[in-house]
């Protein structure tokens, strides 16, 4: 009995290393572009201003009111690319996983506003040009196969951390003259990230495999900076920054 159970025992433990033994790792690259994005960059926000004669000295002693309204990343950059490099190991059914993921969308500008002047009963349009959004994640995830032959769907769950850089941003005022240029918006940090994928894996050799997937990405809020917009009264309008896509992918598996 107690042979039996140590035997028992032993097939437990070695169980797990056996799956990974099956076979060696694995190498990918992959790269995509977001089907979809959601989430704001800003809040709206609205903010009396005394006296523009500090943004421009033509201006001194006429007032405004800032009214400036949510814009979402969509709005401002649009969809991002990706790309990146991954190593996964075989389990079971399936197979656990390390990436690495770049994901860049160049500047936007977009009108995030207007400024309403009572001298002349008018509003005019406030414009914001957003700097660069540039992440890096590292996640680790388990990616499960249905099936056994060439083409063989597989759902994915991941999670880790992102790092997004700082972005700064330019507002201008075309029709008072007004220019803010380089005002600090997010500092950018590590956060917390994770995802989900859903797919379809092509078995093109014996160890060559290319996936085509459909996921989601989610981040939370960026880390804000706050210097430059206090003093217009504008401090809450960058306490978000989370952004969630949907990324279509195509990936290029190399098994050693």
């Amino acid at each position: 009995m107690n042979r039996c159970l140590r035997s028992a025992l032993l097939l437990a433990c070695l169980s797990p290393a056996a799956a990974f033994a099956q076979d060696g790792p694995s190498f990918s690259f992959f790269a995509g572009r977001d089907l979809s994005v959601s989430g704001d960059v800003h809040e709206g926000a609205i903010s009396p201003i005394a006296d523009l004669g500090p943004l421009n000295p033509a201006l001194a002693g006429v007032s405004a009111e800032l009214r400036i309204q949510s814009r979402s990343y969509d709005d401002i950059y649009g969809k991002a690319n990706s790309f990146g490099v991954e190593m996964s190991w075989p389990m079971a059914q399936g197979e656990v996983f390390g990436q690495l993921r770049s994901t860049r969308a160049g500047d936007g500008e977009v009108q995030v506003g207007g400024a309403y002047v009572p001298a002349l009963s008018t509003t005019l349009p406030v414009h914001g040009r957003f700097g660069s959004y540039d992440s890096v994640a590292l996640e680790a995830g388990y990616r499960h196969y249905f099936g056994s032959g060439k083409v063989r769907p597989y759902v994915a769950g991941r999670i880790g951390t992102t790092k997004v850089d700082g972005i700064d941003a330019t507002f201008t005022i075309p029709d008072a003259g007004i220019t803010l240029s380089d005002v600090p918006f997010f500092d950018g940090g590590w956060m917390l990230s994770g995802g989900a994928d859903l797919g379809v894996a092509w078995a093109v050799g014996e160890k060559v495999t290319l996936g085509l997937e459909v996921g989601v990405r989610h981040h939370g809020d960026i880390s804000d900076d706050d210097s430059a917009l206090s003093g217009l009264g504008l401090a809450s309008i960058n306490d978000t920054g989370a952004r969630t896509s949907y990324p279509l992918n195509l990936r290029f598996q190399m098994r050693f």
